[in-house]
């Protein structure tokens, strides 16, 4: 397994609107990959793997680029950022945190927290409130210098390594880095394989704040099939019902049926389903009460077209905590590339 790919993917900054930096790190890596790989006017990185048969049809990829993430809203006269979010927080989780400001003069480490008074000198009601991530303030140690440096609009991401831990893989943007990796990974495993479709990888832009990138690149595609490649909640640990644990670590790659932006094909569904069991490729169905992932706009772009997610249960989405099972994510690429040989 391409750890090391993994890790560098993961540790590269890009929030929606600003993934220039992981497009350039796929680029390197796909060369040689696909007969034509170009940026559209998103940002979204479109790879083409010609076919070798007339009238095959177009099976879409869909792994977005973009981690959550802040961009900067204020500076105040003493050189504090503040910040809004792009993509969803849970404040309880930005208590504490080293972060990355990206900015024209390079990146600088810095320190998140929220305004307010040290556990010294706060009375209990003071401890029990959980504030608004608009409280929340950025100190670079640089005091009024920050102020030459930073421009409103420079973008902030947290600042953690990426992991392994036992049989784990721990790291911020796993959410959706993992889908980077399995597009990459899964065209350089298919070889020769797959050439009687079409095949298409978008590297996408701005889904955690709408799908933006995955709409516009599909429609210009159209597709017959697309493949949301993304994490999933696996919320199988203490406090959580097992009803609700979406999926359970261990147990394969997600075959993802349903959520708030989309009904996955019966049809594609079944098929992926019938070749995971003829390749004893372990699997899981999955479906999220709310909550959406790219697969949606390829299904609905120009005249629609037949979707499924692909996905990896994930513990902590959304925190520096992410974590994966490494057998889950071998899953979801030998799917992938059992599928696309199909054709």
């Amino acid at each position: 397994m391409n750890t090391d790919l993994l890790k560098r993917l993961c540790e590269m900054p890009g929030v929606p609107g600003h993934e220039e930096r992981v497009r350039e790190l796929i680029t390197s890596e796909v060369e040689g990959l696909f007969d034509s790989i170009e940026t559209d006017p998103m940002g979204t990185l479109l790879c083409r793997r010609d076919a070798t048969k007339k009238d095959a049809p177009k099976i879409m990829l869909l792994c977005h680029m973009d981690e959550i993430g802040f961009l900067v809203s204020h500076i105040d006269k003493n050189g504090f950022l503040y910040v809004l979010p792009v993509g969803g927080f849970d404040p309880r989780n930005l208590f504490s945190r080293r972060v990355l400001v990206c900015t024209d003069e390079g990146d600088f480490k810095g320190v998140m927290n929220p305004g307010g008074k040290p556990v010294h000198i706060s009375s209990p009601e003071d401890r029990k409130k959980i504030p608004e991530v608009g409280e929340f303030f950025i100190d670079l140690g640089l005091g009024k210098a920050a102020k030459d440096i930073v421009k409103i609009g420079d973008y902030v991401v947290m600042d953690e390594p990426f992991l392994e831990m036992g049989d784990k893989f721990v790291s911020k943007a796993l959410d959706n880095r993992i889908a980077c990796w399995l597009g990459i990974e899964a065209i350089r495993h298919l070889g020769d394989k797959g050439r009687g479709a079409e095949i298409h990888v978008a590297f996408t832009t701005q889904e955690e704040v709408g799908l933006r990138g995955a709409r516009t690149s599909a429609y210009a595609i159209k597709p017959d099939i697309g493949l949301g490649i993304d994490v999933t909640l696996s919320c199988d640990t203490p406090g959580i019902p097992d009803k609700d644990a979406t999926t359970h670590q261990g147990k394969g790659f997600g075959l993802h049926v349903r959520d708030s932006s989309f009904i996955a094909d019966k049809k594609l569904v079944a098929e992926i389903e019938a070749l995971a069991i003829k390749k004893k490729i372990p699997y899981q169905r999955t479906m999220l009460a709310s909550g959406g992932q790219d697969g949606a706009a390829a299904q609905q772009a120009a005249a629609g077209a037949r979707a499924v997610g692909i996905v990896v249960g994930t513990r902590y989405i959304h925190t520096v905590t992410e974590m994966i099972e490494r057998d889950d994510l071998q899953a979801a690429l030998d799917i992938l590339v059992a599928y696309l040989g199909e054709f």
